[in-house]
């Protein structure tokens, strides 16, 4: 079966280290780019042989069963990232330098931060009982934080000296996948352009003007497919 590393946009790849990789334990990663002017294809080629990458599930699941480590790579543009599962394997040896564990580390990619973290509280079993702590690590999709104070001061800059429709039009606009923690972090943002616009007397931003589906996209379609999708992909989040 043919391995499919390529992603043909950013909400893919994205969906792929969330969903694919740190969801079943791809924590330890290694982040680089294809220098320009280098067919990445080459680099691409040269990563899969050195870390024997192109295997079957099969194997993946008889190695991790011997203890041995597992290794995923993905790329965008020129923007690559090797993820592997604990265990034994020559990638500990060769990257060791540059290895990150994403429970300790995001990975950074076009405004996002993707980590692994302890879970928050669930639920009460009963009404009378306590929150049970959720002890399992979860994966983290949020703007990163740099992103994000660049975001405030842009949008509270605007609250005060554009109208309403201008506002809703770049909020809409924004370029990330609403993953639960990036609703929060739009969420916080919308209020605190609303506050300052209150009190300067101004119309208020409507929540709804925020998307709240997160698009479930194919990480690897062909680019001329994403292309005539387009228009369909809009009317679904619209």
């Amino acid at each position: 079966m043919e391995y499919r590393y390529e992603a043909t946009s950013v909400a893919g790849f994205v969906q792929m280290l969330a969903a694919n990789y740190l969801a079943h334990g791809y924590w330890f990663f290694v982040q680089g780019f294809v220098p320009e002017g280098k067919d990445p294809r080459l680099t691409d080629e040269k990563l899969l042989e050195k870390y024997r990458i192109r295997i079957s599930r099969d194997q993946r699941a008889r190695r991790k069963r011997a203890g041995l480590a597992n290794v995923h790579y993905l790329r965008y543009g020129s923007h690559f990232v090797l993820l592997a599962t604990k265990g034994h394997h020559p990638f500990f040896a060769e990257e060791a330098k540059r290895i990150r564990d994403a429970r300790q580390c995001p990975i950074l990619f076009a405004g996002y931060s993707l980590s692994v973290r302890r879970g928050d509280y669930l639920k009460k079993h009963a009404e009378c009982g306590q929150p049970v702590a959720d002890g399992k690590y979860r994966v983290r999709v949020q703007i990163s934080r740099e992103r994000l104070r660049l975001l405030k001061a842009h949008f509270l800059e605007m609250a005060l000296h554009r109208r309403a429709e201008v506002v809703v039009q770049a909020f809409w606009r924004l370029p990330f996948e609403p993953y639960a923690p990036v609703r929060r972090q739009l969420l916080n943002l919308l209020r605190l352009v609303n506050q300052s616009r209150r009190e300067a007397g101004y119309e208020r931003i409507p929540t709804d003007t925020l998307r709240y589906r997160r698009r479930i996209v194919k990480p690897f379609e062909r680019l001329e497919a994403l292309a005539s999708n387009v228009g369909a992909n809009d009317r679904l989040t619209a």
